[in-house]
């Protein structure tokens, strides 16, 4: 009777530390890209990968090449050793960019394919990164470009934008859809500026957040989002939870998925 007494204080004492901590939503850095079927970030194996592990979002950069072609990739260089002379996105074109495929075989994808397996499982949310073009003028035509895209597919209530260009981010709050979630990401302004742009919420990096953690309770008190990249270490993830973000983007998802539920008791 006494071992079954302090079990079932054992218990309730776990749920009551688990029941502190708000359960934040898992966005994969790239996509699953560290699950062993894809190997690469920005693939479609990556974003398959984060479907079947049910998180939250699937990050994913967007680029634009010299003839206005919307492509999924992070770097502003072909990212393949072979490609010589690496080909910048922005001074080329689709056809030059898809000539060398990444390491695993797979070719830079444009932002149709990835929404046409995104509506397939909408539940994991496209979350798009828009990368800072050469002018304000390729900004703009990138946006509208990218919301048309969306737009065709059905997907603007799946589909969430971040940036580290605010004028990308002052385009999207005018031209995308009332309620569309755009967070800023270079983490140089406090969340009154940021809501001031027309964003919904910041995505900052750790270091950043650890440096002025009074920015996650000012964003709350805004009514604004607060994401964190790129979480990875068991340390920062449990960092990220304790102090009540509401959004964890890591290249560890299954990790963090583990921590949250330890953590919060559930998983999202």
């Amino acid at each position: 009777m006494k071992k079954l007494f302090l079990a079932v204080l054992a218990a309730v004492a776990v749920s009551t530390v688990s029941a502190q901590y708000k359960a934040p939503q898992i966005i994969a850095n790239g996509g699953y890209h560290n699950h062993p079927s894809s190997g690469v970030k920005n693939t479609i194996s990556a974003l398959k990968a984060s479907q079947k592990a049910k998180v939250y979002g699937s990050e994913c950069d967007i680029n634009l090449t010299k003839d206005e072609v919307l492509l999924m990739i992070h770097s502003r260089w072909h990212p393949h050793h072979k490609a010589s002379p690496r080909a910048r996105v922005q001074d080329s074109s689709l056809k030059k960019m898809q000539e060398i495929p990444f390491s695993n075989g797979e070719y830079i994808s444009t932002v149709e394919a990835f929404l046409k397996l995104a509506a397939k499982k909408p539940a994991t949310k496209l979350i798009l990164e828009p990368k800072p073009q050469d002018s304000q003028e390729r900004e703009t035509i990138l946006v509208e470009k990218m919301l048309r895209a969306v737009e065709a597919f059905g997907m603007q209530k799946n589909v969430e934008y971040i940036s580290f260009s605010p004028w990308i981010c002052f385009e999207l709050a005018k031209k995308a859809p009332k309620g569309t979630s755009i967070a800023y990401l270079a983490g140089n302004y406090a969340p009154e500026y940021c809501k001031g742009m027309g964003c919904t919420g910041i995505d900052y990096h750790i270091n950043t957040l650890r440096k002025r953690v009074k920015w996650i309770k000012e964003a709350h008190e805004l009514g604004l989002t607060v994401n964190v990249w790129t979480v990875n270490k068991e340390v920062d993830i449990r960092w990220c939870i304790e102090n009540g973000v509401d959004f964890i983007t890591t290249d560890e998802p299954v990790l963090a998925k583990s921590i949250i539920k330890e953590m919060c008791g559930k998983q999202k």
